[in-house]
């Protein structure tokens, strides 16, 4: 296992953060090769870290001004043993192979643990929407499906939204997939309810985030009722996250965005979280606002030469990072556990970075990976691609209800494994079993391919 790390590390060793999420799965599956030792004679860990297909292409496209500019676009087809590829379009300054290569090895396990039939891919571009004009983000992503529409389809990989791909940018990707194509098909999750998207969506990850945290808190016999929670981020996951700890009687007091943070000591109550969603979906602004609004509440700036973010050095009960990849660091994690936190669970993929996940194992929290805990996103973009199948839409009481059965299968899913492999309790090493286990099995049943 080490001499394949070594060889990955050595062959691409500029992708930390691929390096990261694979050297975390092969940590919690070692018990699982020892048991089996036919997987190490398939080659099963060689197999499942090499994408089955990269695809790396120019998007040009004319800004509103008449100069040209160049971006460039990935997708990740990853592995399809169990359906198609899916998983997100992530359009960001920061978006290089590596990262790409990252979340679509998160989202093979994260499928397989929805129970839904969906392999995992990943992809995007370094183009930032921030700051452009809805003409130029049409412009844009007309040019980028101009070319990643000949390796997408609805049986064969199945993108969605992720950072920067939100309601806009998705119709725009559609608009020009049909017109290429000539099909009205579901090749695309996240799409606007009148043409094909499905109730519950938007507000899967949040919720998915906070039904698996309700799940672990009821194996200690508590609810959220008057919990204090820190949440990062103030998009889309960080907006629904908050709302459902609300409904469920929980306190949120922070938010953030690239700039910094705000932190309400009162808590951000459903009349606030409305005006968050106006200033970050319409007016595009920033959160320091809330501060400037609302009387009491408190705007940091990002200090870059802290080594760490006073966002979670506050007194609370959960924590709920929803912002991006290792924004919790080690000293992030000696705050939280310092200041009483017990319960983590992660709305951004790998938000957690391994000296932080350490502390909270050894120190037994109650500590939800991403890859368990905002799966609800993608397993409710499974339930869109199956009402386009059927060309129906269920309610949302159906969908929200299918919604909380997955969250909780996966609950149990990784509480099991991790019992089973001797190590009761903790849900990162559950999830990468389990989710690893289906993965290679199929591929096993499929031979080599």
């Amino acid at each position: 296992m080490e001499q394949m790390v070594e060889m990955m590390q050595n062959r691409d060793p500029e992708q930390y953060e691929f390096h990261q999420a694979v050297k975390e799965v092969v940590e919690s599956v070692k018990p699982v090769l020892d048991r089996n030792p036919e997987y190490r004679q398939q080659a099963v860990l060689e197999r499942i870290t090499e994408p089955e297909r990269v695809v790396m292409f120019r998007v040009p496209w004319m800004a509103d001004s008449g100069q040209v500019q160049v971006n460039r676009g990935f997708r990740v087809e990853m592995n399809s043993a169990i359906g198609p590829y899916k998983g997100g379009l992530r359009f960001h300054p920061s978006v290089n192979l590596g990262i790409m290569k990252f979340l679509a090895f998160e989202q093979v396990f994260k499928n397989s643990l929805t129970t839904l039939a969906m392999g995992g891919g990943k992809g995007g571009s370094d183009f930032d929407p921030k700051g452009k004009s809805d003409n130029e983000v049409m412009r844009f992503c007309q040019s980028f499906m101009a070319e990643l529409y000949r390796h997408i389809g609805a049986n064969t990989d199945v993108p969605a939204g992720d950072i920067g791909v939100g309601a806009r940018e998705i119709g725009y990707l559609f608009g020009m997939y049909k017109k290429l194509s000539n099909e009205f098909t579901g090749v695309l999750t996240g799409k606007s309810l009148n043409w094909g998207g499905s109730l519950i969506r938007p507000e899967a990850t949040g919720y998915g985030v906070v039904y698996f945290a309700a799940e672990m808190l009821a194996t200690r016999g508590e609810t959220f009722a008057d919990k204090i929670c820190l949440v990062s981020g103030s998009g889309n996951v960080a907006q629904f996250t908050t709302q459902k700890i609300i409904e469920l009687g929980g306190k949120v007091v922070t938010l953030s965005d690239s700039t910094g943070y705000i932190y309400d000591e009162q808590g951000i109550d459903a009349d606030k979280l409305r005006y968050v969603m106006t200033l970050k979906n319409i007016r595009r602004g920033r959160i320091a606002e809330y501060a400037d609004t609302y009387a009491g509440a408190h705007y940091i700036p990002v200090d870059p030469n802290l080594g760490y973010n006073p966002l979670w050095d506050h007194p609370a009960d959960c924590a709920m990072p929803c912002a991006t990849q290792n924004e919790v660091n080690g000293k992030d994690g000696t705050h939280l556990l310092k200041n009483g936190v017990y319960l983590i669970s992660e709305g951004a993929n790998m938000p957690c970075t391994p000296e932080a996940i350490d502390q909270f194992i050894d120190r037994r929290i109650l500590y939800a990976p991403g890859k368990a805990a905002n799966a609800g996103g993608v397993a409710v973009s499974g339930l869109e691609m199956a009402q386009n199948s059927m060309r129906l839409s269920w309610p949302r009481e159906e969908v929200d209800g299918r919604l909380k059965q997955i969250m909780k299968s996966i609950h149990h899913t990784c509480s099991h494994a991790a019992e089973s492999y001797g190590v009761p309790g903790n849900y990162m090493a559950g999830a990468n079993i389990a989710g690893f286990v289906k993965v290679v099995n199929a591929m096993l049943d499929q031979g080599l391919v």
